[in-house]
Formats: C-alpha cells, sequence, structure tokens
C-alpha cells in the first residue's frame, strides 16, 4: 500500500490546477465579504453566492481594481485557482476586480491593457517613422467591404506611384483574430513591404473585439514594416490602436496619412525651381556689381588702365558665361525631375497605346495571365476612357480554340 505525505498531495493538487487552462483563467461573480488590506498593500476577500464561496488574493503588485471593492459589493473578478500550500487551501489569485455592471468586455480591455502596458508593448520610444516615399503599401482588411475601396481611392489620388497589396482577413467573429495575425505574417515574409495599414469600419465593442485580441497586439509589435491602424470611427480605441506606430481615426486617414499629395511634391519642385533661378540671378548681379567697384579702384589709382580694363572686360564677361551656364544646367536639371515625375502620371502610360485591366467586380489589377478566369468581367481603362469586356478562353490563340 502506498503512503503518501500531505505536501505530496497538495503539491500534486496545486500542479493540476495550474496547468488547467479552464481554471487559468476565470471570469467569476458574487458578492464581496471578509474583505482585508495587507500592510503591504495586499488584498484578502471571500467571493460567495448563496450556495459556496471561494477565498481570494490580490497581490499590490499583480492587481488592479481592488481599490474600488467594499464587502457587500456585487463584484466582477478575474484570475486564476490554485492552492495555497501551507494551509492546504483553495484559493483564487486575483489580477483585476470590479464592482459588477462593468461589462465584460470592458474588464478584459483594461486588464489587456495594463498587462501589455507593462510590457512596454506602447512605449513612445518604440514606435517608428513612417517612410516618406513608401514604394509597396499593404492593406489587412476584408476583401469584400467599402474600407478597401476606400483606402485605394486616396491613395490613388493622393500618390499613384505606390503599390498596394491586398493581404484579406476576416475583420469580425471568432476566427477574426488569427486570420488578421496570418495577414499581418504575409505581407512581413514579402520583405518589400514599406509600411503595413491595418484597418475596419466602425462597430460596437463587440464587433470590433478581435483588434483587441493579444495575438493580434503582439503580431503588429512584432512587424518588420510599421503599422497604421485605421479602426472604427475616431471615438473607437482598441488595443490594435495603442500597439500600432500610428494611430489614425479612419481607414481613409490611415491612407492620407501613409502618403505624400503628389500635388504638393509638385509645387514644392517648382518652389525649388524658381529659388535656384533667383539665387543665380542674384549671384551674376553680386559678381558684376563686385567687379565694377574693382574697376572703379583701379581707374583712380591708375591713370593709364585700358590694358587692365580689358582684361577686366573678359573677366566679366567669361564670368557672366559660366553664371549663366551654371543657370540653364540647373534648369536643365530640374526640367529632367519634372519630365520624370511626367513619365510616372499613369495617364501618359496610357497615351501611348497601354491599357490599364482591373477585375470588374472586385477592381483589382490584373497582372498575370492566370488571373484572367474564363467568364470574368474586366474593366479595361484606356487613355481617353474604359470599356467592359469578358475572357473567353485566356491562354488559348484562335488557331488553338476547337
Amino acid at each position: 500500500m502506498a503512503m503518501w505525505s500531505v505536501t505530496q498531495i497538495v503539491t500534486y493538487l496545486k500542479d493540476s490546477l495550474d496547468h488547467n487552462p479552464f481554471l487559468g483563467d476565470l471570469w467569476i461573480t458574487g458578492e464581496i465579504s471578509n474583505l482585508s488590506r495587507s500592510s503591504a498593500g495586499h488584498l484578502y476577500f471571500t467571493i460567495k453566492d448563496t450556495e459556496g464561496q471561494l477565498r481570494c488574493v490580490m497581490f499590490r503588485a499583480e492587481g488592479r481594481g481592488g481599490q474600488n471593492l467594499n464587502n457587500g459589493d456585487a463584484a466582477i473578478v478575474h484570475g486564476r485557482i490554485s492552492v495555497y500550500p501551507a494551509r492546504g487551501e483553495l484559493q483564487i489569485y486575483v489580477d483585476l476586480a470590479q464592482p459588477e455592471g462593468t461589462g465584460v468586455f470592458q474588464l478584459e480591455f483594461e486588464r489587456l491593457k495594463s498587462q501589455l502596458e507593462e510590457e512596454g508593448l506602447f512605449d513612445p520610444m518604440r514606435k517608428r517613422p513612417l517612410p516618406r516615399f513608401p514604394k509597396t503599401i499593404g492593406v489587412v482588411t476584408s476583401p469584400t467591404g467599402a474600407v478597401f475601396h476606400d483606402i485605394c481611392n486616396v491613395l490613388q489620388r493622393r500618390y499613384p506611384l505606390a503599390e498596394v497589396l491586398l493581404s484579406p482577413a476576416l475583420v469580425q467573429g471568432d476566427k477574426a483574430a488569427p486570420s488578421i495575425v496570418e495577414a499581418i505574417r504575409i505581407l512581413n515574409s514579402l520583405h518589400n513591404v514599406d509600411v503595413v495599414i491595418v484597418a475596419r469600419g466602425g462597430g460596437s465593442i463587440e464587433e470590433l473585439w478581435p483588434f483587441n485580441e493579444e495575438i493580434v497586439a503582439r503580431a503588429i509589435y512584432a512587424s518588420q514594416a510599421p503599422v497604421v491602424s485605421g479602426i472604427g470611427h475616431e471615438t473607437n480605441n482598441t488595443i490594435a490602436d495603442l500597439v500600432a506606430d500610428l494611430r489614425t481615426p479612419t481607414p481613409s486617414a490611415a491612407a492620407e496619412i501613409v502618403t505624400i499629395d503628389t500635388n504638393e511634391l509638385r509645387r514644392h519642385i517648382s518652389f525649388w525651381q524658381q529659388s535656384s533661378f533667383t539665387n543665380t540671378s542674384q549671384a551674376i548681379i553680386q559678381g558684376k556689381h563686385q567687379v565694377g567697384n574693382l574697376t572703379r579702384r583701379i581707374e583712380r589709382q591708375i591713370p593709364n588702365i585700358h590694358l587692365l580694363q580689358q582684361r577686366l572686360d573678359e573677366f566679366v564677361n567669361t564670368l557672366a558665361l559660366r553664371l549663366d551656364a551654371s543657370l540653364k544646367l540647373a534648369s536643365q536639371r530640374l526640367y529632367g525631375i519634372q519630365q520624370y515625375l511626367f513619365s510616372l502620371d499613369p495617364t501618359v502610360v496610357l497615351n501611348r497605346g497601354y491599357a490599364f485591366v482591373r477585375d470588374e467586380q472586385e477592381q483589382h489589377p490584373l497582372t498575370k495571365l492566370n488571373q484572367a478566369l474564363p467568364g470574368k468581367g474586366l474593366e479595361i481603362t484606356v487613355s481617353d476612357g474604359s470599356f467592359k469586356a469578358h475572357v473567353s478562353n485566356p491562354g488559348v490563340s484562335d488557331s488553338e480554340k476547337v
């Protein structure tokens, strides 16, 4: 017959409870009684209902909300159940407690927010600046909603030079959080995405809850590319917003913030061109003025200065030619930059005889032959407008059709 010590049994029970996932993450409601506070700031109390009770301990360094508790309060507590070996007693190790009436979603939000804040996930010092001229912009959102369409419209209007990559994800429901995590992982695996937008339209706290999940917060924190959140409306606030490198009030605002307006860029170039012309002209005038002063000084000091005057005239002419050449060179460079920007204008490409082909329904650009599935509706844009088309049997020439 096996014999066991009390310590062995208590240790076995404690290990069993500590490794039980159900008992490690519990929300419990009941009435607070036998509340006491130790000199170190720890709380000890009992939570009970009409037919049972459980002892609770909330350590000062681990618990939040205990200052609002009083005996007789109806409360909600979160924690894990384990055994206190010294007395062999079952008790709840509480990390969050609030008077009843606070929503469970809000309580979980506050609990996770405090936990991640302590770990440094919200630290402003770790937030990265956004690239000024992104070449590739990744978007994590639903492929079927209006959010992606709105983002594309903003990017096309402000900065059509960037490539937009959609990494589709569910944005509502129990499977949304893992889907968002996978979408972020896929974009980071490409290694050419300069910035990531995580976006969703507005909704209730329940609808936006996937963006309050811990796995989503940690995926955003671990992203190699900077992450901009555009979740819900301005009044919505999620854990994902707090972890992101930059939070914006709406998806469209996220698209605005990650790009520079090309019209503004053209204004800057025009300003630089004008400044260069002005500065060069002033340099010429100043040079001529200095030469004139020098000439007059020489004339006053030397009665016969014809030979020197001729040399000075040659010097003035040479200086003017060089300054004029510098001005022309600067103007040519600025003109080259303008022509380069002009060549990037999509309408210029269309005027050369090219066409832009998009999926008629999803508005995605078709860049490869295997995307043109039979029966797919297309929208083809040329220089003076657009027309619709359907794919009959892409990749097969007329001579090969049966």
